[in-house]
């Protein structure tokens, strides 16, 4: 397994979710261009199929050069979620990552990172497993502040809105624009605790209006990344979160720019009329970051 951080998780964009119980699906996912592929062992998976899902995660073989890989597991305290660890400890795959859902605390993830740590003791091996947790409660939301607070192995966020939207008892009909205060409440405390924050699926298996409004939305407000729920849905999530050629080269400057002014003593510069300060450079970096320059 990769010794992966956040620091080296370059130029993510679409994220494809597959059920674990389905090899075929599996392995065309793992061929498509997706930056990550999540194999799901939770609600994509019966209860009857779980065993057959976790000999599937233990047979994954190597992924050269092919997309990130994380697994979903199932709530540790679930019937399942302690079998599901020993699945991916015991996997011969590159696994970045468990993603944990329905995480509402702390100590969620701690009790996560004490199982693995277990785990990896009793089987003599290294797991440094990174957690991406899943936000998809009302509890969760309430508490970021506290999540966010266990940094040593979290990777970052992600909204999961199918059973946040049960949490909340939303309509099913209600605006996707009522979702903002909630997407910018993850957000701001995802970025605050300099984490990664990914937008939750379009939960439909459409490319359609609806589909490209809500990618939009997720470029606009600041996401790193998107999950989708089918193939077809790769691609162009991939290009809108791909910064355009014109953004990178942009983006290039001012990071030079700045790098000169600070060597010089100025803490900033102008660049085609606008003020180029700390302020932009961050902004700056993200560009390059998705664009997997830096």
């Amino acid at each position: 397994m990769s010794n992966t951080t956040s620091s080296t998780r370059r130029g993510r964009t679409s994220i494809l979710c597959v059920p674990a119980a389905n090899p075929t699906l599996v392995q065309k996912a793992l061929a498509t261009t997706a930056s990550e592929v999540v194999i799901d062992l939770e609600d994509a998976v019966a209860p009857e199929r779980k065993d057959v899902a976790r000999e599937v995660v233990r047979g994954l073989g190597q992924v050269d050069g092919g997309p990130r890989v994380a697994v979903r597991v199932n709530p540790v305290r679930s019937p399942w979620g302690l079998r599901d660890l020993r699945a991916v400890v015991e996997s011969r795959a590159d696994i970045a990552s468990i993603v944990l859902p329905k995480v509402e605390s702390r100590e969620d993830l701690a009790v996560v990172e004490h199982v693995l740590d277990g785990i990896a003791a009793e089987l003599g091996v290294a797991v440094p497993l990174r957690i991406e947790a899943l936000i998809e409660t009302a509890r969760g939301v309430a508490n970021l502040d506290d999540i966010c607070a266990r940094r040593d192995r979290l990777d970052g966020l992600v909204i999961g809105y199918a059973d946040l939207s049960a949490s909340l008892g939303r309509h099913p009909d209600a605006d996707p624009l009522s979702w903002t205060p909630i997407q910018m409440e993850v957000l701001v405390r995802a970025r605050a605790a300099h984490l990664d924050v990914v937008d939750g699926p379009h939960l439909t298996v459409d490319v359609d209006e609806l589909f490209a409004e809500s990618v939009e939305r997720a470029v606009a407000l600041g996401f790193d990344a998107k999950w989708v729920i089918h193939p077809r849905q790769v691609e162009p999530v991939t290009v809108a979160f791909t910064p355009s050629s014109e953004a990178v080269a942009h983006a290039e400057r001012v990071v030079e720019l700045l790098g000169r002014a600070h060597e010089g003593g100025s803490g900033a510069l102008a660049l085609d009329g606008e003020l180029v300060d700390e302020a932009m450079a961050v902004a700056a970096r993200r560009v390059l970051t998705r664009a997997g320059r830096r």
